[in-house]
């Protein structure tokens, strides 16, 4: 997946650093995404989500807020106004080349934000709130030990996620000053809310008032006992996938014409966990799957297996082949299943030298209906008629050459 580099303006002047996660083919649209209070760009749920995003061919905008991660500024000069300025400033960014964005994601106050932002960013179809306060003066709980002293003294230092912050008193009084709900009702976008139950930093009826407040369409997911900063990478990819299959309901995902050669587009397998086996399989922008080994194999057992995905297609070719025939011949055939098993099994002839093993897939037909003798015999034979049966029968060739695209540098671009 190609990753830019890149720093813009933010609102006050300072450069922001940020990361332009493109899909490896043509962009379809464009994500904006606002990391957690004091957090950064880099937060493992913001890569695990943009990476999904990216995947089904959505660029994804993350930045770092003023002051904060790799941005310049100072982050006690900031607060949630600003934090709103630039997010405009980066969809402005965005606009200016051409990849106006039209879904916005936030984590945590990044979620207040951007259901603030979204008047700003005419181009949004979709707003999405992860773990987000429906009040922005929430995050002052995090820091409440010290409301005193930043009151009667204008600012004081505060440990949050064990690093130094200064918090002055023009944040938290515009954080005290600030009201969701009529930006909530003035959205004037599709809406999904999702949160954790259990989430101790951002009660769970902090997503109840947002979701009330707007108007539809909108959704509510949970994430059920995730942590608030979705820390669990099977959380990040619940919430990647969730995100990715909602947006596409609300955001035109036409993909272009595939390229000469490939009439059902291209099949992308990426390494999801280079700890274990887990893939991520991608179909063009719309279908998504895992592929994986079984814990005894040293993988998670979160997919099939390659041979199963193999005896799948064999499985679902042989099923719509049959269903196509009985149709156009007008026969009874109520429903089909089938079942196919794999193993390897020794063929003599094969090697002049002794005994080889080859493939073998056993498939066991079961055809539902009132069909007479002769009409499940010549769907029998049929069924050796569908392509994928023919293709692992008569066999294929593999033609394989490495991508000449460098695959370590991110190139850096800088906003004037």
């Amino acid at each position: 997946m190609p990753v830019e580099r890149i720093s813009f303006q933010g609102h006050a002047g300072d450069q922001l650093a940020a990361r332009l996660d493109l899909p490896d083919g043509p962009v379809l649209s464009t994500a904006l995404f606002a990391h957690c209070f004091t957090c950064s760009k880099d937060i493992p749920a913001a890569r695990r989500i943009s990476a999904r995003l990216a995947a089904m061919g959505i660029a994804v905008l993350r930045f770092d807020f003023t002051g904060l991660g790799h941005s310049a500024g100072e982050f006690s000069n900031t607060n949630f106004t600003s934090n709103v300025a630039d997010l405009i400033a980066a969809g402005q960014y965005l606009a200016q080349r051409g990849l106006a964005p039209t879904l916005l994601i936030g984590h945590s106050l990044g979620g207040a934000a951007v259901l603030r932002a979204r008047a700003g960013l005419p181009s949004v179809r979709g707003v999405v709130t992860l773990g987000a306060p429906s009040d922005p003066g929430h995050v002052a709980h995090q820091f409440a030990d010290a409301l005193s002293t930043i009151d009667r003294e204008g600012a004081a230092e505060v440990s949050l996620a064990d690093r130094p912050f200064t918090i002055r008193k023009q944040f938290v009084d515009d954080i005290r000053a600030e009201s969701l709900t009529p930006a909530i009702e003035a959205l004037d976008a599709a809406l999904l809310v999702m949160h954790a139950p259990l989430d101790a930093t951002v009660s769970i009826d902090n997503a109840a008032e947002i979701f009330g407040a707007a108007k539809h369409p909108k959704s509510f997911v949970t994430l059920d006992d995730a942590d608030h900063l979705i820390t669990r990478a099977k959380d990040a990819e619940y919430a990647a996938d969730v995100i990715a299959a909602w947006a596409g309901r609300y955001i035109d995902l036409s993909p272009p014409a595939p390229p000469p050669g490939a009439p059902e587009g291209v099949l992308r397998v990426t390494e999801a966990d280079p700890s274990g086996f887990l893939q991520d399989v991608q179909s063009g922008p719309r279908h998504h799957t895992y592929a994986d080994e079984p814990l005894a194999y040293g993988g998670t057992n979160k997919g099939m297996t390659p041979y199963g995905f193999v005896a799948a297609g064999l499985g679902a070719c042989t099923s719509m082949t049959l269903r196509m025939y009985a149709r156009r011949k007008g026969w009874p055939l109520e429903s089909v299943s089938v079942d196919v098993s794999h193993d390897k099994v020794h063929a003599q002839d094969a090697l002049p030298s002794g005994p080889a093993k080859i493939d073998q897939f056993t498939r066991v037909i079961y055809l539902k209906g009132p069909l007479d003798d002769e009409q499940r015999a010549r769907l029998l034979e049929i069924a050796d008629r569908c392509p994928v049966h023919r293709t692992l029968e008569h066999g294929a060739k593999v033609m394989t050459r490495l991508d000449d695209r460098p695959q370590d540098t991110e190139p850096t671009a800088q906003a004037q």
